[in-house]
């Protein structure tokens, strides 16, 4: 038996063999980090003047002395409030001074005592004690019983799992059969913290004591046993490696007495391979080579092998000096692109121009188009045109909602999971350097705080710059100048300019009902009929339906409404004729309500009759051109102006500039006084729900003004569009075709438009101008002029030489 193990024993003998006398003074030692429990041998260290003097007083009597724990173990000089009092009242078995001052002592503790007064405490700390007997049940409950052997029990299994217990304690304990004795030897046995011990320490009642213990017991036996757990896992792990790595080295020994590669080297063998195929630029190279050397010392299996192989395979997959061959036959580009795309003149020459100079010059870095245009015109089936014209491959990358600007330069290889951004992946599935790169709603791009993917994109679409492309993931350069890129977007406003200004803008508009005629017969009946099932011995729709459906049906820019409306059509008769119905069905102007019910547009019926206080205005949208019917009521009243149907602050600022003008020009338009100062206008643009804004309806709300006010209606086949001025000026506006398209579709005859404008009717083509009147006017009295009747009130009023001068 160890020396403590036989201490300890002895100390239980001598308590338990007679009585202990404890006496109600006693000299105090505060000790610090450790509870002393009754029974408990152990030495300490005391270096504190005070509690050296304590010891010298304690010794100068019966030896015993009072031992308690500081409540804060870093106090250096603690006072009354600073010590539990709760303690143990021990004997000094041995004492030592050493020469530095210090005194070693050997203590036994005896009995619990709690402190009740401090007699004083200086020099040291005498207290007055009250003595805790150890109240042992005669005789012991069953249920106490079991719990001395549960106890016990747990104590060894403890041992068992490795903790620190010495193993003479395990002989002690097996002799202890009274609980509060148990409790002391097992908790002091258990290295707990100071915090803990105290709590032990202040149980009076042997039970709850010896429950307690129970309680940490077991909390200390399921972390040894989850602590068991992770060292046996972990040692079969390491096991298996070793064993994995053993049999690898037996493996590798025996291939190479057969004269065989391993999986390793043939790996290695196959990355150079393929390196040496790809035939990438001399700094990539440098790159890829010492990756692969790093691969080559790594374990196979290793989490940074896993990345390498995967970093290792993009590059060697990456088309770096792969290219398709340009087909530089003009009338065969023409030939595909006019198959593929009715009209679109206009692109179709910049493509044709790009072919002809790439024809001539090799090496010509390729171009950045940007497709702006009202949806449904054909922009981004335009690309793949495109590319089938110039024999390239096409690749196309939605950039709606896009935010991330990893989405366009890619990840670094330190994240988890890192790719390639959308621009190299795309690259990659082109298997060519040189594809037709689609960027699809490129003003839909956003930002937040992971990014701006449009600001990531300045050095893609810039030719000087992206011969020397980076993506994070790759850190090499990558040529992206024999790419021809196109995006695409339906306004340039949301367009950030610096990207703008890398691109060279082609505008496309709306179609008007003749080009969709051509449309509908060449691309788009024949795509319904066979995606439906059906073919033209089923199925044929006359000229005069398909006029009525474009006019009546739909009202849009482009042709996606009307696609879906000639499916509709198509499912029809599909319908009938998986129904048993035999033979064609012709679908004419009279059937088309049968089919699709009552028309949904009225074109020029929906403005009705020639009204007073009605003028048509042309407006510009985001999908096309539209007219707008504005009204104008005059009540009697103050002379008030009031506009409403959701207009913008710049078309209510036009309203107010149209009405000063005509209150300054009365006489000129046979107004009284009376007919200007005491009426209320009302201004209203129908479809209240839509926001309207902009100065481009400025004439056509001074012509439903002037209306109100002489009571002449304004001619109904007349739409206008131009800003005007408090002088009565007309200013020129935008957006020209996509409003003379929108007249051409409401069957307007004549348009008003501002002098200035004129240069831009040269991008109409001549057969859509056919039949329309178009009058450009530099002031109001031509828009007068031109917008009423030759009988208008007004110009039998105006006195003349008093009409507003022509220049």
């Amino acid at each position: 038996m160890s020396e403590e193990g036989k201490k300890q024993e002895e100390g239980s003998g001598e308590a338990a063999g007679q009585e202990i006398s404890i006496p109600p003074v006693l000299p105090l030692l505060p000790i610090r980090d450790m509870v002393i429990f009754p029974y408990m041998i152990v030495p300490l260290v005391v270096a504190r003047e005070r509690s050296i003097r304590a010891l010298d007083e304690a010794l100068k009597g019966d030896r015993l002395i009072f031992l308690s724990a500081q409540k804060r173990g870093e106090m250096e000089e603690p006072g009354r409030e600073d010590i539990h009092a709760m303690g143990t009242v021990s004997v000094i078995v041995r004492m030592l001074k050493t020469p530095d001052g210090k005194a070693k002592i050997l203590v036994q503790g005896l009995q619990r005592a709690r402190i009740t007064d401090y007699q004083q405490t200086d020099p040291f700390f005498t207290v007055h004690l009250e003595a805790i007997p150890e109240r042992v049940p005669d005789p012991v409950p069953v249920q106490l019983e079991a719990l001395i052997r549960t106890v016990k029990v747990s104590l060894s299994a403890l041992v068992r799992l490795g903790k620190a217990v010495p193993p003479d304690v395990l002989a002690v304990a097996e002799n202890v059969d009274e609980p509060g004795r148990l409790a002391d030897l097992v908790g002091s046995s258990l290295g707990l913290d100071p915090g803990e011990a105290q709590s032990v320490l202040e149980i009076e009642d042997p039970s709850q004591r010896l429950n307690f213990i129970f309680d940490l017991l077991s909390r200390e036996l399921k972390v040894l046993e989850v602590q068991q757990h992770i060292q046996d896992q972990t040692k079969e792990e390491i096991d298996k490696t070793q064993r994995e790595y053993f049999l690898r080295q037996q493996l590798k020994t025996i291939q190479q007495e057969l004269g065989e590669k391993d999986e390793r080297q043939e790996e290695m063998e196959e990355f150079q391979e393929k390196i040496r195929k790809a035939r990438m630029p001399a700094e990539v190279q440098r790159e890829v080579d010492k990756q692969v050397t790093r691969l080559s010392k790594m374990h196979p299996d290793s989490a940074e092998a896993a990345i390498i192989r995967t970093y290792l395979e993009w590059m060697v997959e990456l088309p770096w000096r792969k290219s398709t061959r340009d087909r530089l036959d003009l009338a065969k580009a023409q030939e595909v692109l006019d198959e593929d795309h009715y009209d679109l003149e206009k692109v179709k020459e910049r493509i044709l121009e790009y072919l002809g100079v790439l024809k001539l010059r090799k090496g010509l870095k390729g171009p950045i188009l940007c497709f702006v245009g009202p949806p449904g015109v054909g922009k981004t089936s335009l690309g793949r045109s495109i590319a089938r014209a110039m024999n390239r491959n096409f690749i196309r990358m939605s950039l709606g909602g896009v935010r991330d600007e990893a989405e366009i330069r890619g990840h670094r290889r330190t994240y988890i999971g890192a790719l390639p951004g959308r621009i190299i992946q795309g690259i990659k599935q082109a298997g060519s350097r040189n594809p037709v790169f689609m960027l699809d709603e490129i003003d839909k791009l956003g930002a937040d705080f992971r990014g701006d993917p449009s600001s990531a994109l300045l050095e893609v679409l810039d030719p000087e710059q992206n011969h020397a492309f980076r993506d994070h993931y790759l850190a090499v350069p990558y040529d992206l100048s024999s790419v021809m890129f196109i995006a695409t977007a339906n306004l340039a406003d949301p367009i950030p300019p610096p990207l703008m200004d890398r691109m060279e803008v082609i505008r496309l508009s709306g179609y008007t009902a003749e080009e969709k005629m051509h449309i509908a017969r060449r691309y788009l009946i024949d795509r319904q009929m066979e995606r439906n099932g059906i073919d033209d011995k089923l199925l044929s729709i006359s000229d005069g339906a398909l006029k009525q459906l474009i006019l009546d049906y739909t009202r849009e820019a482009g042709v996606r409404n009307l696609e879906r409306e000639i499916g509709n059509l198509c499912r029809k008769v599909a319908r009938k004729v998986a129904m048993g119905k035999t033979g064609r069905t012709r679908i004419t102007v009279r059937d088309l309500p049968a089919y699709l019910g009552p028309a949904r547009h009225l074109g020029l019926a929906d403005r009705g009759e020639p009204q007073v206080g009605v003028a048509v205005g042309l407006a510009w949208t985001p999908v096309g051109g539209d007219i707008l019917n504005i009204e104008v009521s005059s009540v009697k009243g103050k002379g008030s102006l009031t506009l409403t149907g959701s207009l913008g602050d710049i078309m209510k600022e036009s309203a107010q500039a149209a009405l000063s003008y005509i209150r300054a020009r009365r006489e000129d338009l046979g107004l009284s006084v009376d007919q200007v100062r005491d009426v209320d206008l009302h201004v209203h643009v129908p479809a209240g729900a839509i926001r309207k804004d902009g100065p481009s309806a400025g004439i056509a709300i001074t012509t439903a003004l002037v209306s109100a006010l002489i009571g002449t209606s304004p001619r109904d086949d007349v739409a206008m569009t131009g800003e005007v001025t408090l002088t009565g000026r007309v200013l020129p506006v935008g957006g020209l075709k996509e409003k003379i398209l929108a007249a051409k579709r409401a069957l307007i005859t004549k348009v008003i438009i501002p002098e200035r404008n004129p240069p831009d009717l040269e991008e109409i083509p001549a057969y859509i101008l056919k039949g329309m009147d178009i009058v450009p006017v530099r002031n109001v009295d031509q828009v007068l002029d031109a917008a009423f009747p030759a009988e208008a009130k007004f110009r039998k009023a105006a006195p003349a030489g008093r009409r507003a001068p022509k220049s």
